[in-house]
């Protein structure tokens, strides 16, 4: 595992066996994928994907993992947000759980694939459905890592980051979101 992922280690791969032992369908996103699939950077946290569970279902069962919330109010604010907010006891590191309902989130956890990060096998989402992700997402950090992730992957599905991106573009309102993925793709050929 890079030096960058070591302290989240004993978290990653917590979070492999309470998927396993609960039955969960997810997979890691985020920052860590974004260093495994891309180039290796500093992220202090994990962000992880899961499907058909819902915030009381998983806090009971994190329990046991070492997973806690980490705000009082962790079920009601998934509830609202699709994001359960825990943290994981041993180092206190933060583990952000978004709760998926989409096609898009359901097509991610059935691409996912497991990968060795030094003694830890994690489940984690496609390049092409990381790149899909963090383009929605749209931050300077997301952008950067969508750079990362195109160098290393040369064979990507271009037309699928390319169809699901333009139709959360649409969705959204937000034309901005298929533009600057365009901007990255370009970049890629030159």
């Amino acid at each position: 595992m890079d030096e960058h992922l070591d302290r989240l280690a004993a978290p990653l791969a917590a979070l492999m066996e309470w998927f396993r032992d609960a039955g969960l369908r997810g997979a890691v996103i985020g920052g860590v994928a974004a260093s495994l699939r891309g180039k290796p950077r500093l992220t202090n946290d994990v962000d992880a994907l899961v499907l058909e569970a819902d915030a009381e279902t998983l806090l009971e069962s994190g329990t046991k993992f070492g997973f806690t919330p980490r705000i009082a109010d962790a079920a009601e604010f998934a509830r609202r947000t699709r994001v359960l907010l825990l943290r994981y006891g041993p180092g206190d590191i933060d583990i952000d759980i978004s709760l998926g309902a989409l096609p898009f989130e359901d097509e991610v956890t059935a691409r996912s694939t497991w990968i060795r990060a030094g003694n830890v096998r994690i489940l984690l989402a496609s390049a092409e459905d990381l790149v899909i992700m963090k383009a929605v997402a749209g931050r300077p950090r997301d952008m950067m890592d969508i750079e990362n992730v195109i160098r290393a992957n040369p064979d990507l599905d271009v037309e699928r980051i390319r169809r699901w991106v333009r139709e959360f573009s649409a969705v959204l309102d937000m034309p901005e979101i298929h533009s600057n993925l365009e901007i990255l793709l370009k970049r890629r050929t030159c």
